[in-house]
């Protein structure tokens, strides 16, 4: 019960929720540190534009007229490129920037810092995140990625409730609002929910997105039933129906016929039984080279005790013989 699959997604629902308060955190930190460092060197906005950089670069730079020429390397480093760094020192000869006092700068630093702090956390995070997808739904992380699997799941409560959801219903998750609108209204109904950030739908044309985001919820709803239930963790059978929703978008384009979904199936079932069948011959391998070890050192052990007895009966032997010589 402790380590059932169905009951680790709560960990998921909680990290797809931090990371999501973290990237409106970071952008807002950040957007205010450019703010407030560009008041000093305003040039350096153009130069670096990634807002974690920026960042990193205005905790090296600190005070333009204090810099100090041995500190390039880390400029470089916190630039991503020596180019880049070489334009930094450029415009910071001639910028026209106000001065600011070393209290403003040691403010500016330390919240640029926390900046930094929190954009490795999110870093980290996304990678538990991966990994603990991986366990848990890997089928579904690997046809939709772990990102937007993870808010599906999160938005369905759990993982057993998403597999009990019909295509349909995963379809508009996350569109609660412009469903209930357009049942009042009488108007057209949302083609997509969660799933309108996954890349086949961004590659599709704009009269096929609401034919693939259907066919993409049928695969999700099929996926993670397949997660939910399935014995063993597997991604063969994401990464198929993957390939299926490609053929889809190829025969929606060029008009290429699609393989039938039963031929797939058959052919993951086959994958996933030559990988349990490798499996199995691998663990009865390790299993019969312990038995011989354990044989092997059995053998050792009854060898030495055979020679111990042995030598002990020699002495035995050899004791009345010395004490017949004695009384001789």
């Amino acid at each position: 019960m402790q380590l059932d699959p169905n009951r680790q997604d709560k960990p998921i629902i909680n990290t797809i929720a931090l990371l999501d308060n973290l990237d409106k955190n970071v952008n807002t930190f950040a957007m205010r540190v450019r703010e407030w460092y560009a008041w000093h060197f305003p040039e350096l906005a153009k130069i670096v534009t990634d807002n974690i950089a920026y960042a990193k670069v205005s905790r090296v730079v600190r005070l333009r007229d204090d810099f100090d020429q041995t500190r390039i390397q880390d400029l470089s480093e916190a630039c991503g490129s020596e180019d880049v760094a070489h334009e930094v020192i450029k415009a910071m000869k001639m910028s026209m920037g106000q001065d600011i006092v070393e209290m403003d700068m040691a403010n500016i630093d330390r919240f640029a810092g926390e900046v930094v702090s929190l954009a490795l956390m999110r870093k980290t995070l996304h990678d538990y995140l991966k990994a603990k997808m991986d366990l848990v739904a890997p089928n579904l992380s690997a046809l939709i990625g772990e990102i937007i699997g993870a808010r599906l799941i999160s938005h369905a409560g759990s993982l057993i409730n998403l597999a009990k959801y019909p295509a349909s219903t995963v379809q508009i998750l996350g569109a609660e609002k412009a469903l209930f609108r357009a049942l009042k209204t009488k108007g057209n109904t949302p083609k997509y929910g969660l799933i309108f950030h996954s890349s086949f739908i961004g590659r599709a044309q704009a009269k096929n997105k609401g034919r693939i985001s259907r066919y993409l919820a049928n695969k999700c709803s099929i996926a993670s039933r397949i997660d939910c239930f399935s014995d063993e963790a597997t991604t063969i059978f994401g990464e198929k129906l993957k390939d299926q929703v490609e053929e889809r978008l190829a025969f929606l384009t060029e008009g290429t016929t699609p393989r039938k979904n039963l031929e797939v199936m058959q052919e993951a079932i086959k994958e996933v039984s030559k990988r349990r069948k490798k499996k199995k011959r691998k663990t009865e391998a390790v299993a019969d080279a312990a038995g011989e070890g354990e044989a092997l050192e059995e053998g050792a052990v009854k060898k030495k005790k055979k020679k111990k007895v042995e030598a002990e009966v020699a002495e035995e032997e050899a004791a009345p013989k010395k004490k017949k010589k004695k009384v001789e």
